[in-house]
C-alpha cells in the first residue's frame, strides 16, 4: 500500500453535487456498539473507508454477523456477550478501531490481541491503557506503550477520570469500558471534543449524561439495534470546501451532510475567512445534524487557530495548511502539538510539501505559520502514508504551476477509496 503516484494538472475552477461517503467517525460508533446490541442494526451509507472495514473484521471475528445488503451493511448483536477471537484482531490504519474496541474488549470474559499496520504501530497507546488500568483491566502494550495491545477481560470498576489530552478516542474507550464495569463512570475533557460517542449510546438506548465538559455513564445498560443512515463526512468535505475556495466562480453543493456542532467548526472557520456558505436544509437523524449545504468561493482571508479550535479541527487543519499559501493573510496553526503522532507527523509532512512547492512556511512544536499570497509550482509530493496530507496536498496542487506527482497516492484509500475520481469530476480546465 502508499506506493502509487497520482499526476494532478492544474485547475481553473470547481462545480458539481458533491456526494460524501458516510461519516467515519460515526461508522466506527455504530460498528462497535451494534456488536454490543441485542437484534440487528442496519446501516445505509456507511464509511467506505479502509479504516471502517477494519472495524467491521474485528466485530465479525468476534462472533457477530456482518453482510452487505444492497447499498447497507447489517450487523448482528451479539447482546453484549462477544466470542474470543481464534486470531488477532488486525486494526489496519485504524486508531479508532483500537483504542474503542480496547474499552469493549477490557471487560470481556477472554484474552484478546489487537495489532495494526505499520503506522498504527507507532501511535501512542497509554493514553487509554492508562485509565483502563484504573478501571481495573488487564492490558499490556508492546514497547514504548505502542501497539500490540494485549487485553484479558476482567471484572471492571467504574471512574471519575479527566483526560490529561482533548480526545474523543480516549473519552470513547472510558465510556464504552464504563457501560460494562459496576458503577457509575464519568470522564471529564480539558475541551470538549467531538460527541458521537454519546449521540450513538443514546440512538442505542444507552442512558449518558453530559454537564459541560464531563460525561458519565452508568454500567450494566443493554443496547439495542437500530435502522441508522451515516451521514457524509464533514472532515472529508473539507478538501472540497478548499478546493473550492481557491478558484473565483466555484460553486459546490454537499447532500446529507454531517452538521454536528462538535465537528462543524470547520464551517464557522471558513466562512469567517470570507468562503459563502449556505445551508439548504437541516434536519435530526438519531440525534445527529444533517443537512444541505452550498458553498460559493470569493476572496479567502487567513486565520488563526489555536486553543479549543485546534482541538475541534484536528481532522481539518491539514487541508487549512495547505490552502494557507492562496488566503489573503495566511494561516497559523498552534496547539496541534497532536497532530505530531498522527498517521504521519503530520506537522512536518505539510511544511515539507509546502516547501518543495515553493512556499514559505514557518514550522513550530505545536504548529506551524505559512504565509498568504504566495503562488506554489508543481512539484513531487509525498503522502508519508497519510490520506489527510495527500488529499491537502493534491488540492494544494490543484492551484500551482504546472503539475504535480503525488506519490503514495493510495493512501487516501484509508478515508475516501474514490477521492480523486471524485475530485476529477467536480474540476474544470
Amino acid at each position: 500500500m502508499n506506493d502509487s503516484t497520482q499526476t494532478i494538472r492544474p485547475a481553473t475552477g470547481m462545480n458539481g453535487s458533491v456526494r460524501l461517503p458516510g461519516d467515519k467517525s460515526i461508522s466506527h460508533r455504530y460498528a462497535i456498539l451494534a456488536a454490543l446490541a441485542r437484534g440487528t442494526t442496519r446501516m445505509e451509507n456507511y464509511s467506505t473507508a479502509a479504516d471502517c472495514a477494519s472495524t467491521l473484521r474485528c466485530v465479525e471475528q468476534l462472533g457477530c454477523g456482518v453482510r452487505r445488503d444492497g447499498g447497507s451493511i447489517v450487523i448482528d448483536g451479539r447482546a453484549g456477550a462477544l466470542v474470543q477471537p481464534s486470531s488477532p484482531l488486525d486494526c489496519g490504519n485504524s486508531g479508532s478501531t483500537m483504542r474503542m474496541l480496547a474499552g469493549v474488549l477490557a471487560a470481556q470474559p477472554f484474552a484478546s490481541e489487537m495489532i495494526g499496520d505499520e503506522s498504527l504501530s507507532r501511535r501512542p497507546m497509554r493514553r487509554i491503557v492508562e485509565p483502563l488500568l484504573q478501571m481495573g483491566a488487564r492490558v499490556e502494550a508492546g514497547a514504548g506503550d505502542r501497539p500490540p495491545l494485549r487485553i484479558t477481560g476482567s471484572k471492571l470498576h467504574a471512574i471519575d477520570y479527566s483526560t490529561p489530552i482533548a480526545s474523543a478516542q480516549v473519552k470513547s474507550c472510558v465510556l464504552l469500558a464504563g457501560l460494562h464495569a459496576e458503577g457509575e463512570t464519568s470522564v471529564t475533557e480539558p475541551v470538549r471534543t467531538r460527541d458521537h460517542t454519546e449521540i450513538a449510546l443514546r440512538a442505542f438506548g444507552v442512558e449518558v449524561e453530559r454537564r459541560q465538559n464531563r460525561v458519565s455513564i452508568r454500567g450494566g445498560q443493554s443496547l439495542t439495534g437500530l435502522e441508522a443512515y451515516v451521514p457524509g463526512d464533514i472532515s472529508t468535505a473539507t478538501f472540497f470546501l478548499c478546493a473550492a475556495s481557491i478558484f473565483p466562480g466555484s460553486r459546490l453543493i454537499f447532500d446529507n451532510v454531517l452538521l454536528n456542532p462538535t465537528r462543524a467548526l470547520i464551517l464557522d472557520i471558513m466562512a469567517g475567512m470570507g468562503l459563502q456558505i449556505s445551508f439548504l436544509r437541516v434536519e435530526e437523524q438519531h440525534g445527529e445534524l444533517i443537512g444541505t449545504i452550498q458553498v460559493e468561493s470569493s476572496p479567502v482571508r487567513g486565520t488563526r487557530i489555536s486553543g479549543a479550535a485546534t482541538a475541534a479541527l484536528i481532522d481539518e487543519l491539514p487541508a487549512l495548511a495547505a490552502l494557507a499559501p492562496y488566503t489573503e493573510t495566511g494561516i497559523e496553526i498552534r496547539d496541534a502539538r497532536e497532530l505530531r503522532v498522527k498517521e504521519s507527523d503530520r506537522i512536518a509532512a505539510v511544511s515539507e510539501n509546502l516547501r518543495r512547492m515553493g512556499a514559505r512556511v514557518e514550522e513550530f512544536e505545536d504548529g506551524l505559520r505559512v504565509a498568504g499570497q504566495q503562488r506554489l509550482h508543481g512539484a513531487e509530493l509525498e503522502s508519508y502514508g497519510d490520506h489527510r496530507v495527500a488529499m491537502a496536498f493534491s488540492v494544494a496542487a490543484l492551484g500551482a504551476e504546472g503539475e504535480s506527482q503525488m506519490n503514495g497516492a493510495d493512501a487516501v484509500a484509508v478515508s475516501f477509496p474514490e477521492f480523486y475520481p471524485t475530485m476529477e469530476s467536480l474540476i474544470e480546465r
